[in-house]
């Protein structure tokens, strides 16, 4: 396939269908939802392996250290484009469109979404060869999937005439359908669709400047004053002012020339839990099983833990995860309504709606794994190479006891070297940092005192991240 196609990976969706694994501090998109990578993963390796360009990856400030941290994983080099704030993909795709515009004026850009499923990858490079002539031609290419059944959580094209290659006109876009008109579409021949296009990237600019020049004005000066930030760019504070909506509502459901072509390769979205049932692996009664789950007398149910062993006893069609601080229990023809039951722990102040019990950040993670009246305890594990910020704190001090692995501590004017079974305290104001300079994780204990112990109570002198 050719290099002047330049992937345009978005990483900006929340998935709260698939919550309590996918939460606003850990998306679907980078969670292992099927097998050790997550969805992003596989779509940069999917880019990578059809042989296309250099890709551009899209992505929230939130999220930026865990896309970077993924892709190193990966050692896949990239241009990562940081949005200061969301703003819908159709901001995001037009300023991916301007920064590889300047780079390269002739080459096509493939928009991927980077927590969709491909299962037969030759054929969805097929299916982008196929839309490469009409995409030259200056046709707005979407790609649309051929239906397996009547689906109510996708919308659907209706395509018309032919055009260059296998693409065809779009004669119209249809909102996510009630069940009855699903099928008709299904049988009418409509198609999926998939929220994956292709096309040049002057194109998709003229179309959205002649619809929404304001917008095009603001994401334009974003571009032009990005600024360098820890190995990717983040856009200029213009950005907020461009118009939050997607990508169909603004452009393609309203330009002259759009174009689909159809594909077979087994995609989706992975929107719900009883998507992702779909999509799993299934045992000799339909049940899809990950992690530590003892079940029994069930049937076409997903069953999922992350922390305590879960058993699930004569049930069916009922999804059951188990997180480290959270369970989910659901019809699972029904799991698409647990984004509403996200939406009513948000009204009520819940964290858990958000927050995961394990919270990452760019050099490892934490969890807190106990506390109570004026002490927390942690479990940290710092990634090889990872650094904590210079810091100190106002309201807390501070005992690290390290579990394995050699960590380097500074606290005030002394730094010293810790492994397995040695602490060090940090009194309360101290200026301190711990550093891995090994090649394994360094893994400790931390229990803080004080009459104060959120998150807030950071002063960062130094960061390797830039978060000061």
């Amino acid at each position: 396939m050719t290099s002047l196609i330049r992937p345009l990976i978005l990483c900006g969706g929340a998935g709260a269908r698939l919550w309590p694994t996918s939460r606003e501090s850990l998306p679907k998109q980078f969670a292992p939802l099927l097998g050790q990578r997550s969805t992003f993963q596989d779509t940069v390796l999917r880019a990578q392996r059809a042989g296309l360009g250099r890709p551009v990856i899209m992505i929230n400030q939130v999220h930026r250290h865990l896309a970077q941290q993924q892709l190193a994983e990966l050692s896949v080099q990239s241009d990562v484009l940081v949005e200061p704030v969301r703003r819908d993909s159709a901001p995001a795709i037009v300023a991916g469109c301007l920064a590889i515009g300047r780079q390269d004026p002739e080459a096509l850009v493939l928009v991927l979404a980077s927590d969709h499923l491909v299962r037969d990858e030759a054929a969805f490079n097929a299916a982008v060869e196929a839309g490469v002539p009409a995409a030259r031609e200056g046709h707005l290419v979407t790609f649309g999937v051929t239906p397996t059944h009547p689906e109510q959580n996708y919308g659907y094209i209706e395509p018309g005439s032919p055009l260059s290659g296998s693409a065809r006109s779009v004669v119209r876009f249809a909102e996510k359908p009630a069940a009855d008109v699903a099928a008709r579409y299904v049988a009418e021949g409509m198609l999926w669709n998939s929220g994956n296009f292709l096309f040049r990237a002057s194109a998709l600019l003229d179309e959205y400047g002649r619809l929404c020049p304001q917008s095009l004005a603001v994401i334009r000066a974003a571009v032009e004053a990005a600024t360098p930030c820890g190995g990717a760019r983040v856009l200029g504070s213009a950005y907020e002012q461009a118009a939050a909506t997607s990508i169909d509502y603004a452009v393609m459901e309203h330009a002259s020339r759009v174009a689909v072509v159809s594909m077979a390769c087994g995609w989706s979205d992975i929107g719900t839990w009883d998507a992702l049932w779909s999509c799993s692996p299934h045992d000799d009664a339909g049940n899809a099983v990950n992690g530590s789950v003892e079940i029994v007398d069930s049937t076409d149910c997903l069953v999922s833990s992350s922390g305590p062993l879960t058993a699930v006893v004569g049930l069916r069609d009922i999804v059951v995860v188990a997180d480290r601080d959270a369970i989910l229990v659901a019809d699972r023809k029904h799991s698409g309504e647990v984004k509403t039951l996200v939406n009513r722990m948000r009204l009520r102040g819940r964290s858990e709606a958000d927050a995961h019990a394990r919270v990452h950040r760019p050099w490892g993670w934490y969890q807190v794994t106990d506390g109570g009246s004026q002490f927390q305890v942690k479990r940290i594990t710092v990634n090889p190479g990872g650094r904590l910020s210079l810091q100190k704190h106002f309201m807390r001090a501070e005992h690290w006891v390290v579990v394995s692995g050699e960590a380097k501590v500074t606290v005030g004017d002394e730094v010293g070297t810790f492994v397995a079974n040695q602490h060090v305290h940090i009194p309360l104001g101290a200026v301190h940092r711990l550093e891995n300079m090994g090649t394994e994780p360094v893994e400790l204990i931390e229990v803080q005192t004080g009459l104060y112990l959120g998150e807030d109570d950071i002063v960062r002198l130094e960061d390797a991240y830039e978060r000061v």
